[in-house]
């Protein structure tokens, strides 16, 4: 699915996010920044030995990142120059700020992007994995949070491409995409 909000391309795909050619791609980071499962070990293993070593520093330096933010490191190996660490929220049912803080990575996301005048930007469903973050929940606040900040950011991006793991997350995405623009 491709729909074009001002001057930005979004992009719903299946896909791999480690592949992208966009300038950045999003990781579906833990709070210590030390690589794990699912789409942080994708892109840790696809990246190299420099993004490990880079969220090191930034251990040393903060002691990592907390739920809702975001950090920038390079994209070592990668095709995307940059990888943004995004921190999503582990579910616990509901009732603990979940939602506001998976908004917040996606915010905190694209304002480490336009800080460092990145143009594309590639995102996974972030969350949804090990963290158990419920996908059409998770798909509607993406979703919302983006078209949203491209309503007040109108000129930032070129394209925003969420790279979904499988045909069913995709699905989601599409769906609540349709449902927040009224289809």
């Amino acid at each position: 699915m491709e729909i074009t909000l001002g001057q930005t391309k979004l992009v719903l795909i299946q896909g791999d996010i480690t592949v992208q050619d966009t300038e950045a791609i999003v990781n579906a980071a833990n709070e210590g920044l030390r690589g794990g499962g699912g789409v942080d070990g994708a892109i840790h293993r696809a990246g190299g030995p420099t993004i490990a070593e880079e969220c090191r520093r930034i251990r040393e330096e903060r002691g990592g990142c907390p739920t809702g933010q975001a950090v920038l490191t390079s994209g070592g190996q990668l095709k995307a120059r940059y990888v943004i660490h995004a921190v999503g929220p582990v579910w616990s049912g509901g009732s603990r700020g979940e939602d506001e803080l998976l908004a917040s990575a996606y915010r905190s996301s694209l304002e480490l992007a336009r800080e460092h005048g990145i143009k594309s930007i590639a995102f996974p469903s972030l969350s949804t994995g090990a963290y158990r973050f419920p996908v059409d929940r998770a798909a509607r606040i993406a979703m919302r949070t983006v078209v949203e900040y491209l309503e007040s950011h109108p000129d930032t991006f070129t394209e925003i491409r969420f790279v979904l793991f499988s045909e069913p997350v995709l699905k989601s995405y599409e769906e609540a995409l349709n449902e927040i623009l009224g289809k």
